[in-house]
Formats: structure tokens, C-alpha cells, sequence
């Protein structure tokens, strides 16, 4: 029996779960429902070694949670349902681009300088996880957070991550990934199977923030016990960070 085949498989329901802030009672997600699987956007088949060393650290999970920072697709959602798998969704990126435009429309509006709020990196990083990422602490096996930390200003990510931490059990797993040099073309990531990702091409919500040396990547999860990074030949690492 292969390492997929162990994972307890629930009976499928007919809904997909959302989000909850105490894991019982429901959220509104971002994305109301799970994305429609694209039809005429371009897209690609990736084998991805990242995924199959996330999939091996869930092994023997029979009822385990898991939070994807993405948009929702129904292949990923059903991929997980039928293993015993409760999903949450967050898109967070999606989130991060409305978040800016309401702050650049509220400046727009001020009568004096007196009224503006505090503009610093680290207030606008508070501002945004108060109204984001509100689970409570060690709720999730497992989170997808694709790349999305290349999209986000050095502070803003910090803190980002810093609550990530507090929502991953000991042991839980986390699948990253990171550029190695600009992005030319904006991606979003889904499950084909336990082997592969598709990467669909889509509008840019942000432009690409900052490039990730592996130092800095350990440093933003020093609270992780381990990691293991596989360097793709199309300029992505993927990292899977174990608490």
C-alpha cells in the first residue's frame, strides 16, 4: 500500500467546507465558492517533489485539517475531502491586493494629514492580519501557502508567518514556494494529483515583492524543527517546513 493509499478516506459530503474562526461555526470565504477548473487559461502540468514530501509528512493522518492560502479549486478540495481531510480557505494574496486598494481609496479621502493612520510597514501589517488569519492556535495539519510570500512587503510577511506558526500543530507540515529570480508570468497552483501541480496562468493581483535567499527562508521559519528544499528547473523552490 503506497503512502496515499494509508490516509483514512472519508465518505465525500456534497458541500465544500469554509472557513470557521473556532473550526465550528462558518466564515464567509473569500471566494464564495470553489473556483469553476479553468478552461481557457494556459495551463501547466507540473511534477512536484515538494508535494509528494508533503503528502509523505501527513502519512497516517486520518481526520487532519488543512489551511489553503490559495484560491479554492474543487480537484485540491476533493483531493483532501476523500482522504478525511476538513478544508479551509483563505486567499490571502486575494485578500492583500483589496486590503491595498482600500487603503490607497481611505487616503484619497482625507481632509488633513492629521486624519491619515499610521502609514509604518508594521502598522499596515497589523491592520491587514486584523481582519485576516483568524483561527485559533494549532488548529491545521497542514497548510498551502504556494507563493505567495513573494508577493508581499518584508514586514508584512514576517508577520504573516509569525501567525502561521501559532496555527500549525507540532508536527504539522508546510508547503512553500519561492522564486528564484522575478516572476514574468503570475501563477496560481492546484492539485492534478498526489505526483502534480497544474500552475494556471492568471491576471498579476500584485507585482512580485522580493526574491528569497535560503537564509532568509530558514530565518522567517526558525520555529520549524526541519525543512527540505527541491529547486525546480522552471526558477521555483519548493520548501516543505515541518513543525
Amino acid at each position: 500500500m503506497n503512502l496515499l493509499s494509508k490516509l483514512r478516506v472519508a465518505q465525500v459530503r456534497g458541500h465544500v467546507p469554509v472557513p470557521s474562526r473556532d473550526l465550528r461555526a462558518p466564515l464567509p470565504v473569500r471566494a464564495a465558492s470553489a473556483s469553476p477548473e479553468p478552461t481557457s487559461a494556459p495551463r501547466r502540468g507540473r511534477s512536484s517533489n515538494g508535494l509528494k514530501e508533503f503528502l509523505w509528512q501527513l502519512n497516517g493522518i486520518g481526520h487532519g485539517q488543512l489551511l489553503d492560502l490559495g484560491p479554492v479549486w474543487q480537484a485540491t478540495v476533493s483531493f483532501f475531502i476523500e482522504r478525511g481531510f476538513k478544508i479551509y480557505a483563505e486567499d490571502l494574496l486575494g485578500s492583500w491586493r483589496d486590503f491595498l486598494n482600500e487603503e490607497a481609496e481611505s487616503s484619497r479621502h482625507l481632509v488633513s494629514d492629521n486624519e491619515a493612520p499610521d502609514r509604518s510597514p508594521a502598522a499596515v501589517a497589523e491592520r491587514f492580519l486584523s481582519s485576516n488569519l483568524h483561527h485559533a492556535s494549532d488548529s491545521f495539519d497542514a497548510v498551502f501557502l504556494w507563493d505567495l510570500l513573494d508577493y508581499l512587503d518584508s514586514e508584512t510577511t514576517s508577520c504573516v508567518v509569525a501567525r502561521l506558526t501559532t496555527l500549525v500543530r507540532d508536527g504539522g507540515v508546510v508547503l512553500a514556494m519561492f522564486h528564484t529570480r522575478m516572476p514574468e508570468v503570475f501563477y496560481r497552483y492546484r492539485l492534478l494529483d498526489a505526483l502534480n501541480l497544474e500552475l494556471v496562468a492568471a491576471p498579476a493581483l500584485v507585482p512580485p515583492k522580493h526574491i528569497y535567499q535560503n537564509r532568509e527562508m530558514q530565518d522567517l521559519f526558525g520555529r520549524f524543527r526541519s525543512s527540505k528544499t527541491f529547486v525546480g528547473r522552471d526558477q521555483l523552490r519548493e520548501v516543505v517546513f515541518v513543525k
